[in-house]
């Protein structure tokens, strides 16, 4: 089954109301979260029968240069409190990149890559660097955007034994240079925004599997169930985005009963991989992207 020419950007084809499909898409961000948020999902997922895509931050853990921004954004200190973040995190976490020498993510942890992929689970290439592509692309040089594709893809090959597929922007972070590296890198597919329908790209002729649901970060649990579940009824192709820190730490147990929720109203759960297989090239809008500050977030993703 193919998805049918969209005729807006909230509306949904005959056939796509037919189909009722849900994909995870687990973000890996930080040492802490590789070593003790991925094992759990992977017991969680495990327990409920689910395959997922995890995208892995392959280098230096640098959350604790978060500081500066707590400094020049107040809408960062806010989220961090929202969050408890303190408790989703950690204090060594906080101090990594600064006080304490940056280790590296799921290049720690070669047996637990080989784990997701061998319990069947899809794995692509998030980050090198998550927090300094998070809080400084926009300065960044070309120089120093290759030179950060290179080194990731580079440890997602010595982990894997092969190159991703896919690329998940860090925040959901972009902008055109981006977008010409990554249509010169052969991905099959990248998952950079916010919205709420699949297309492709304008400046990187590569299709775009979007977030369209909130995460539960942004809204809270009850928040983001609510709004999640209320968008599942329009049935249809979604993506939930998922963090190995939160679903995989403090908000473990809710987000099993968002999973059984999901269930109950007839969904299947697929990983992007599998979801790509679902749509046709042909019939997808092609378009630009924007940067926009959604609600719960501290800065602007694109959309």
């Amino acid at each position: 089954m193919t998805m049918a020419p969209a005729t807006g950007e909230g509306d949904l084809s005959t056939g796509e109301k037919l189909k009722q499909i849900l994909g995870l898409k687990i973000d890996v961000d930080t040492y802490q979260g590789m070593k003790r948020g991925v094992p759990r999902l992977l017991t969680l997922l495990r327990e409920e029968g689910l395959t997922a895509t995890f995208f892995l931050s392959i280098g230096p853990d640098a959350s604790g240069r978060a500081v500066f921004q707590l400094l020049k954004n107040p809408r960062f200190l806010k989220k961090m409190v929202r969050t408890r973040a303190a408790s989703l995190y950690g204090l060594r976490t906080a101090l990594y990149g600064t006080l304490l020498p940056s280790p590296m993510i799921a290049l720690s942890f070669p047996d637990l890559v080989r784990q997701i992929v061998e319990e069947g689970h899809e794995v692509q290439f998030h980050a090198w660097d998550h927090r300094r592509w998070q809080d400084g692309l926009s300065t960044r040089t070309e120089t120093w955007i290759r030179d950060w594709f290179k080194r990731g893809i580079d440890g997602f090959e010595k982990l894997t034994g092969k190159k991703p597929a896919a690329f998940g922007a860090p925040a959901w972070l972009i902008d055109d240079r981006v977008l010409s590296f990554v249509h010169d890198l052969g991905f099959e597919y990248i998952s950079c925004t916010r919205a709420k329908k699949p297309f492709i790209h304008a400046a990187a002729d590569l299709i775009e599997i979007p977030s369209d649901l909130p995460c539960f970060e942004e809204m809270g649990i009850e928040g983001a169930t609510q709004a999640i579940l209320s968008a599942l009824a329009e049935g249809g192709i979604h993506i939930l985005p998922v963090h190995a820190e939160v679903e995989g730490g403090l908000a473990s147990e809710p987000f099993r009963h968002l999973i059984h929720a999901v269930k109950e109203r007839g969904y299947r759960f697929l990983p992007l991989c599998d979801i790509l297989q679902q749509l046709d090239r042909d019939a997808l809008i092609t378009r630009r992207f924007d940067l926009r500050l959604l609600p719960g977030r501290s800065v602007p993703c694109a959309v």
